[in-house]
């Protein structure tokens, strides 16, 4: 997406709970073996005891607070989910709303599995040029991947679940109306899909009439095997390559620059995945196309599903990680495939 002009980003926040489970603990507890857990390379995983839109909640009112929006300003709300949100049938983006008194606000839920913080943005992004007197977007996510219903370190292949939420502020920069300053600059988003891919998160199970109605627990591997016996793995790795690499040579050509490797950036920040993953379908591509140092966050949170991308931006807003008119490529992926890339820099 060719952005008219560069967005704000205020108050980007990263909400995570107090409970942690250690990686070794999980070993102990036989909940991973340990070259599984070596291999995903996380320390800790947070564990929650709030529901995902209480979470969600805790990350707005930090971002608000960081962003100094007040919630009656906001004219836009996006909640980005990929697990059981607390209630069936139900909207917690209205939730989400109301708890934070954001009155005036339209509620949106957006699923785009693990990509949904990142398509939130998007999305926003075209509202905010599309009706400028919208005024603020918020942007939520927030995941809890607990029993029954969730293995967070064994329930899939090369990553582990952490629970947490993310929140941040979209808004216009000043010389345009109503625009303020931020504290990251947005300048060029990207998305790029491989439907085929979907099948990934289906396998051969039959259409159920209910969550969890074909077992008691979400079960990726099981999906994963089938289309992986149907397809082979070289289908999934040449089309997650061209994906992510027209994804990276997108959103830099939009903001007017090259994939060369000698891009103006001081960082490629990638999806919270396990170590062995980054290290297989990640580094070797993104350090060819853009020759920045890579960044691996998660070791202390575990893929937060739709919520790494804001994650990230919230580490490089609090760590101070860039200056003016330095750049950051914050990276996203999401079962179905889509790969999505956020060009930003220090405002």
């Amino acid at each position: 997406m060719r952005l008219p002009r560069p967005l704000g980003i205020s108050g980007p926040s990263l909400w995570l709970p107090p409970g942690r489970q250690s990686a070794a603990e999980a070993v102990a507890r036989e909940l991973v073996d340990a070259e599984t857990a070596d291999e995903l390379g996380y320390a800790v995983l947070p564990v929650t005891d709030l529901a995902p839109p209480e979470m969600a909640v805790e990350a707005g009112r930090e971002a608000l607070s960081a962003a100094g929006v007040d919630p009656g300003a906001v004219g836009l709300l996006l909640h980005a989910w990929i697990h059981y949100q607390g209630h069936d049938l139900w909207s917690p983006a209205h939730f989400v709303a109301d708890r934070l008194g954001a009155a005036d606000a339209v509620p949106l839920g957006v699923q785009q599995v693990c990509n949904g913080g990142a398509a939130a943005v998007e999305l926003a992004a075209a509202r905010l040029f599309v009706e400028p007197g919208l005024g603020n977007a918020l942007i939520t996510t927030a995941d809890a991947f607990v029993e029954p219903g969730f293995d967070r370190w064994g329930g899939d292949y090369g990553i582990g679940y952490g629970d947490g939420a993310t929140a941040l502020v979209l808004h216009h920069l000043p010389g345009t109306e109503g625009g303020r300053p931020a504290d990251l600059v947005l300048h060029a988003i990207a998305t790029v899909a491989a439907p085929r891919l979907e099948r990934m998160h289906r396998g051969d199970d039959p259409f159920g009439p209910a969550a969890r109605s074909l077992g008691p627990k979400v079960d990726i591997r099981r999906t994963k095997k089938a289309f992986l016996k149907a397809e082979g793995m070289e289908a999934f790795t040449a089309a997650s390559t061209a994906s992510l690499r027209s994804a990276v040579e997108s959103c830099l050509a939009d903001a007017g620059l090259s994939a060369t490797g000698d891009v103006p950036l001081r960082y490629v920040v990638a999806p919270r995945l396990g170590r062995k993953t980054i290290d297989l379908a990640y580094a070797p591509l993104l350090g060819k196309l853009t020759g920045a140092e890579l960044l691996r966050p998660g070791a202390d949170t575990g893929h937060l599903g739709a919520g790494d991308a804001a994650a990230s931006l919230a580490e490089l807003r609090t760590g101070r990680m860039l200056g003016p008119g330095e750049y950051a490529l914050v990276v996203s992926a999401g079962a179905g495939f889509t790969w999505s890339c956020l060009l930003v820099s220090g405002a």
